[in-house]
């Protein structure tokens, strides 16, 4: 008896001596092989953008990794109750008639050190820039280097996967529209080193360029904005806001469409990792997340359409479309956000960065080269998405 006692003793002992290891790496490393990071804890230093749609680590020495996705998308552990992170987000999730086989994943839970290195790390990205906030769609004032240790979260392909009738089977990674192969779950965070984007530029150009629109409620807002779009001239500007608006649905309509201006998109939920608790037309449920407090004036209603170009794009894709690179995606849903910004007479939008994307004053013969130029040095340097 005393010999089991003390045998017990051994293994109680040895099992609390027993913590995960953390492995140093790069955000290069990770979406080289994401999947063989999955369930580890991992230590990186990275570069912090929380941005209109994303909230994502790109890497300090090379943010250009060469591949599809070139950062990790961020999350703070569920509970949190955080400033920072994405400004909209769409997800894509089984819905409760979900007709295929899907198994909710299980994840460790992370010990999270809500300490002062934390608090002045989301308080510097949760700063949004001031100055033109009508025509700066989730701009943030700093971007954060900072080095991050948590649990890191992967899948091989990232991709939603369709059947032969292009119906989603399979629901991708994580991150807005399910685009990125892995995610950090922060545990910790320490050397925090803010930098300042410089917006002089670009605020200069727009300054006093305020424009009236719909505010508070999406759902509000929605049905004004498809009524208005209607009375358009035929154009293919105008067929294409009709279909991103049209993909909310009509009101009091279940169309699987799901809009929500509460809860946290900046948390790790285990809920939006399971079967949702309604169902959809196809079985699958399109999350659309706005955080109000962010999106006044005219910035709602832009927003509206730039999420409503992803559900579109993601739930009824164009033939050929299919199986693109979220790159394309987010240059749809740009374009045409832009678009609509410029039917409605609109003389400048600003993206995150300080990416001027539309101004009035450019030569008229220069306006679609200058978008163009513009849009693709975004995705590729402050989205961090290329082909």
């Amino acid at each position: 008896m005393k010999r089991g006692l003390i045998l017990a003793g051994l293994l109680l002992g040895l099992g609390c001596g027993v913590q995960a290891q953390v492995v140093d790496t790069t955000v290069c490393d990770v979406v080289k092989k994401p999947a063989s990071f999955n369930g580890k804890m991992v230590r990186i230093k990275g570069t912090v953008v929380a941005g209109f749609d994303q909230f994502i680590i790109k890497d300090v020495a090379d943010p250009n990794c060469g591949f599809q996705e070139n950062a990790i998308w961020l999350s703070y552990p569920q509970g949190t109750k955080s400033k920072a992170g994405p400004v909209v987000m769409v997800t894509v999730q089984p819905a409760q008639n979900f007709t295929g086989k899907y198994e909710a994943p299980a994840r460790t839970p992370v010990a999270f050190e809500k300490d002062k290195n934390f608090k002045q790390f989301d308080s510097l990205l949760a700063q949004t820039h001031q100055k033109g906030a009508d025509m700066c769609l989730g701009c943030t004032r700093y971007e954060v280097t900072a080095t991050l240790v948590g649990r890191l979260d992967s899948v091989s392909d990232p991709v939603l996967k369709r059947d032969a009738a292009g119906k989603i089977v399979s629901f991708g990674g994580f991150g807005n529209m399910n685009a990125y192969p892995a995610r950090l779950v922060l545990q910790s965070v320490t050397d925090v080193t803010p930098k300042e984007i410089d917006f002089s530029k670009t605020d200069a150009a727009a300054k006093g360029d305020a424009m009236p629109g719909f505010t508070g409620d999406p759902h509000v807002a929605l049905d004004p904005m498809q009524k208005a779009v209607e009375k358009l001239s035929p154009s293919p500007a105008k067929d294409e806001t009709v279909r991103a608006l049209g993909a909310f649905g009509k009101p009091g309509e279940n169309n699987g469409v799901i809009i929500t201006t509460s809860g946290a998109a900046n948390e790790a939920s285990a809920k939006d990792e399971s079967l949702s608790a309604k169902d959809s037309p196809d079985g699958v449920q399109f999350n659309c997340y706005f955080n109000v407090d962010r999106l006044t004036g005219l910035a709602l209603s832009r927003a509206i359409v730039h999420v409503g170009e992803h559900v579109a794009d993601l739930r009824k894709p164009k033939p050929g479309n299919e199986d693109v690179p979220a790159i394309f995606l987010e240059n749809n849903a740009w374009a045409i956000t832009t678009i609509a910004g410029v039917m409605s007479g609109q003389k400048f939008l600003t993206l995150p960065g300080a990416y001027q994307i539309w101004n009035t004053s450019w030569p008229a013969a220069e306006r679609n080269e200058k978008m163009i130029s513009t849009l693709k040095d975004f995705l590729n340097n402050e989205a961090m998405l290329s082909q």
